[in-house]
């Protein structure tokens, strides 16, 4: 039986968010799901994830919304296209067909129709609709979440921001999970470049529960954002302790860390958090955010003069599954980096056609409907920089650098773009590019001040160009 801490149906009942089933356990279960994607824990006492996601279906086989959370955790992870997959596309099928076979309310049916959406890679209509339900239910914290995730693959950095402001005056301290909306909010409002205001509400955050690793990656964003790059480093070791036990969200917090090494020129203590905690974890989850992070992270090193090509090999195992995928352009590009660092030139040729192919008719699909403008040229240019030709790389990188945004993920995330369009353009043999490569350094050093990095760019450029 689950905790009693968790609710039953009438619990949900009371906080306007009924549930259209009569089995207080699947009810309990769908809190144990929502707190865990809340907190980013495997909670291990429940069985974690998996654990409940079998159970759920154990306890009541119809519960609409138990198949809704299920299935889009499922597609929020972003690990498998329900393109492809044909296990997830039944499971998102199964959940329409249960939700039109019986009485359930408007709200879950908004739920269902949003889930459905998203499957199809229309986030900009599930969107619409998660936002819907929370005009009506502020308290419903499965839509909040799911619409913060949807907005972070659209690179959509106001209404990541809004939607949390929207709804805040609403929760009440005494409600379950209430203090974790300050790292959802916090997170927004850095995605905003509302640098101090970020840190304020992460901070408040934290005071009110520690161990809050959303409030905690905030923080280091806004670190990574303003070059403070020892106040970074003190802060993500002094709380280690309690942001590591967020399984589900350490691997990318070690990440973040591991930046500020890199930033300081400091690549042995990069690696070794690479080869003791992101590779480490990725290895063992196969998680697309892991992944993401890992190839990210070998790429910025190369980038730097770093030799990584061993790392690429092993990697590459993790990410050649998804060549296929094309679930986002943000994922696609980091996929692609792992084939090009490991020389695998096949894979990377399949991916770039099956993105070509795929924004020839992409439907509904936001991403594909961007593949030809933002996802081929970006892959185009990482292939370009990888052969040498660094004229053409910056040809195809600068038109769009400015849309790069809605490829998703964050600014911290696609820092990588910005850095390799100013290698690309220190590179180049065309005198024109080598000034803008260091007008771009120029640009850098206004908005992130007294950054290593950039000081060890603007001396490499003049070394190279006298």
């Amino acid at each position: 039986m689950m905790a009693s801490s968790f609710r039953d149906c009438k619990a949900w009942s009371a906080e306007n968010l009924p549930m259209s089933t009569s089995s207080n356990e699947a009810c309990k279960l769908y809190d144990a799901l929502l707190t865990q994607y809340v907190t980013y824990k495997n909670d291990e006492t429940l069985g974690g994830f998996e654990g409940c996601l079998s159970a759920i279906t154990a306890a009541d086989p119809n519960f609409v919304m138990g198949h809704v959370i299920s299935t889009g955790l499922n597609l929020v992870s972003t690990s498998s296209s329900a393109r492809l997959d044909e296990s997830l596309a039944s499971a998102v099928r199964r959940t329409v067909e249960l939700a039109n076979s019986q009485e359930i309310s408007p709200r879950e049916r908004l739920h269902v129709k949003a889930m459905e959406l998203s499957s199809h890679g229309n986030y900009p209509k599930a969107c619409e609709l998660w936002e819907d339900i929370l005009v009506d239910h502020p308290t419903d914290m499965l839509a909040l979440k799911f619409v913060q995730d949807a907005y972070f693959y659209m690179g959509a950095q106001l209404q990541l921001r809004d939607s949390v402001a929207r709804v805040l005056p609403y929760w009440k301290p005494h409600m379950p999970l209430f203090s974790y909306l300050n790292g959802m909010y916090s997170f927004g409002l850095m995605e905003c470049r509302l640098y101090d205001q970020a840190e304020k509400v992460a901070m408040e955050g934290l005071a009110m529960v520690p161990d809050d690793a959303w409030s905690v990656h905030t923080v280091a964003h806004v670190y990574e954002m303003t070059a403070q790059v020892d106040k970074g480093l003190k802060f993500m070791e002094s709380r280690e302790k309690d942001w590591q036990v967020s399984d589900v969200l350490a691997s990318h917090n070690y990440w973040h860390w591991a930046l500020c090494f890199i930033e300081k020129g400091q690549y042995e203590a990069a690696l070794q958090i690479f080869d003791s905690q992101v590779f480490r974890r990725c290895k063992a989850t196969g998680s697309m955010l892991e992944a993401v992070d890992a190839s990210s992270m070998l790429y910025r090193l190369e980038l730097e003069g770093v030799c990584v090509k061993d790392r690429w090999r092993e990697l590459f195992q993790i990410t050649q599954p998804h060549t296929d995928d094309h679930v986002t352009l943000f994922n696609d590009a980091h996929v692609f980096m792992a084939s090009l660092g490991a020389k695998e030139s096949r894979s990377s040729q399949r991916l770039l056609e099956g993105l070509q192919e795929l924004s020839k008719e992409p439907g509904v699909n936001l991403q594909h409907q961007m593949g030809r403008t933002i996802g081929v040229p970006m892959c185009q240019a990482m292939m370009e920089y990888d052969r040498g030709n660094y004229n053409r790389t910056v040809d195809l990188l600068l038109p769009i650098r400015y849309r790069l945004v809605n490829m998703g993920g964050s600014d911290a995330q696609r820092d990588v773009f910005n850095q390799l369009l100013i290698h690309a353009a220190m590179k180049s043999e065309d005198k024109h590019h080598q000034k803008l490569g260091r007008g771009l350094l120029v640009e850098r050093d206004a908005m992130r001040p007294n950054s290593p990095m950039t000081d060890r760019l603007m001396q490499r450029a003049l070394a190279l160009h006298i």
